[in-house]
């Protein structure tokens, strides 16, 4: 039954992980400063060297840690060649291989947290199953640390910190604070944040490493029996393995059996050996996580009822009673797997309606008859207006004509057009020729406003969203969608059609318009009234034989 309360709390966890909800679940969390022994007692625990080791932070995501205890099975009557495997909840695939699971632990630590030494607070959830671990649920944080080394952020001391205090601030965690025996508890980091959040430290639970790493003639014997920091739950002292042990291959059961032997031979430890190894650790904080639960079972079903209450109501937001009917109505149909037949009809008149108030809301939008009209800023077809008149028109107002010609292209042209002739008059083909692309110049702002109005009705169609179809996402955004499909559909051939429209002006001038006539008029009358030029004096040579006037 204790088992089964604590997988049940898992299951819960790993559900609320998946749909991103939030729920205070009893669990177990597990602080310390760097190098103060987090890993080893973790490994030391479940039996197993799988977490990732090395210099700085190595722990930059929170690990939720289930340890889930089976049954080892019977060599005579199963073919299971293992009996201990991980999971992970992010990849659906078995681990037997614990160096695999520490490659995958470090892996999605890189894809989430980067490659440098930042962190992140979105949890790797992992769970082992194993025959010789007790059921429970850790979360390993990152350690804390004071100076940012190499290319750590300059912050990491705050991040980590508000990150450990997201977890311990929790009323349902049991804050494990690990400490290392060699360093004055005065000092220490875990224990100094775990106060702050649990001043009467009823939920904190004191582990005390590397006892075996203190000065001689020195013990932790006060520590451990409570008399220099008080807490309810008390200290546990463990020894781990040193990095010479885990060099050398030190195995699980080997670090256990010497550790026993350090607490049953040492002096001032002997008469609380029993109190105190990883063995008891883990007993320990199986007993507490369970008591811990019981404890807060009736919080979590009324604070479960509530959620649930919360999204009942959000789900019965999105539907329409007229269609489904109440609530138990729809749990059945769901649960016959027969709510897509249930009164289709309704279903179709419902969808067409909204369909067409979505229509109606857009033409309005367009033609500003929509009651909600925005004061602040143009929209709609007030702001196509304002494309077509203010940006497009001082566009064209802007164009210099003849900005690129001057008078020796001019001439250029017209004795290119003449060919070995004079030229009298201007050739219609020199005039043809340079007014050409002075027309061309018109077709970068009109593009431009094609643009600029497409951009518009894609606005526009985006918040068509009125208060009934906003209880219909999806619908909603298939709706935006569609629409937006269709308007992308008509940019192409409307930049075509505009494009072939400076092409036709382009093909064909017509020089008897009246604007064209108009302005020729204008430049005639202009010459006429210019005051006439005086002429160059004469000059008058004369020979014997003739007379020259120039």
């Amino acid at each position: 039954m204790d088992a089964d309360l604590i997988k049940l709390v898992n299951k819960l966890q790993d559900t609320f992980a998946n749909l991103g909800g939030e729920l205070d679940m009893p669990q177990l969390a597990v602080v310390g400063s760097q190098s103060a022994g987090k890993s080893s007692v973790l490994e030391t625990i479940v039996g197993r060297d799988f977490l990732p080791r090395g210099q700085g932070i190595v722990t930059r995501r929170p690990l939720v840690l289930q340890l889930i205890h089976t049954p080892a099975p019977d060599p005579a009557t199963s073919n299971q060649t293992y009996t201990e495997w991980g999971q992970f909840l992010h990849i659906d695939k078995r681990f037997t291989d614990f160096d695999a699971i520490r490659k995958e632990i470090e892996q999605e630590t890189y894809r989430v947290a980067g490659q440098n030494k930042g962190i992140s607070k979105l949890p790797i959830h992992l769970r082992i199953y194993s025959p010789d671990v007790l059921d429970l649920t850790l979360v390993d944080l990152p350690g804390l640390t004071k100076i940012p080394v190499g290319d750590q952020p300059s912050d990491i001391e705050r991040q980590i910190r508000s990150l450990v205090l997201d977890y311990i601030s929790k009323p349902n965690s049991i804050i494990l604070a690990v400490s290392a025996a060699n360093v004055d508890l005065a000092n220490s980091e875990s224990l100094k944040l775990a106060r702050s959040v649990d001043p009467q430290g009823r939920r904190t639970i004191g582990v005390l490493t590397k006892l075996d790493l203190m000065d001689a003639g020195t013990n932790a014997l006060d520590i451990l029996t409570g008399r220099v920091y008080p807490l309810k739950l008390g200290f546990i002292g463990v020894v781990g393995r040193s990095q010479q042990d885990i060099i050398s291959g030190k195995s699980m059961v080997d670090a256990l059996e010497s550790e026993a032997e350090f607490f049953r031979s040492h002096a001032a430890y002997r008469n609380i050996a029993h109190k105190n190894g990883t063995k008891y650790l883990a007993r320990t904080l199986n007993h507490v996580l369970m008591n811990h639960i019981r404890d807060k079972l009736p919080d979590m079903k009324a604070r479960l009822n509530t959620l649930m209450g919360q999204a009942q109501q959000e789900l019965n937001s999105f539907g329409d009673a007229a269609i489904y009917g109440d609530a138990n109505q729809v749990s059945l149909l769901l649960s016959a797997g027969r709510i897509r037949y249930h009164n289709a009809p309704q279903q179709g008149s419902l969808v067409l309606r909204l369909m067409t108030q979505f229509a109606r809301d857009f033409v309005s939008s367009i033609e500003g008859t929509n009651m909600d009209i925005s004061t602040k800023e143009l929209s709609g077809g007030a702001r196509i207006y304002y494309i077509f008149n203010d940006v497009f028109g001082h566009a064209l107002a802007s164009i210099d004509a003849t900005h690129n010609l001057d008078n020796q292209d001019i001439r250029t042209a017209i004795r290119n057009s003449t060919g070995p002739r004079p030229s009298l008059f201007v050739p219609e083909i020199a005039f043809d020729l340079l007014v050409k692309p002075q027309i061309k110049l018109l077709e970068a702002p009109s593009l431009r406003c094609v643009e600029l109005v497409y951009e518009e009705l894609v606005k526009i169609c985006h918040n068509c969203t009125s208060a009934e179809l906003q209880r219909f996402p999806r619908l909603h955004a298939q709706l935006v969608e569609v629409v937006s499909e269709l308007l992308r559909e008509r940019l192409g051939p409307t930049t075509e059609y505009t494009q072939s429209l400076i092409d036709i002006q382009t093909a064909y001038i017509n020089t008897n318009h009246p604007a064209f006539i108009s302005g020729s008029a204008a430049a005639a009358q202009a010459a006429s009234q210019a005051p006439p030029k005086q002429a160059p004096p004469r000059m008058t040579l004369t020979t014997p034989r003739m007379r020259w006037e120039v």
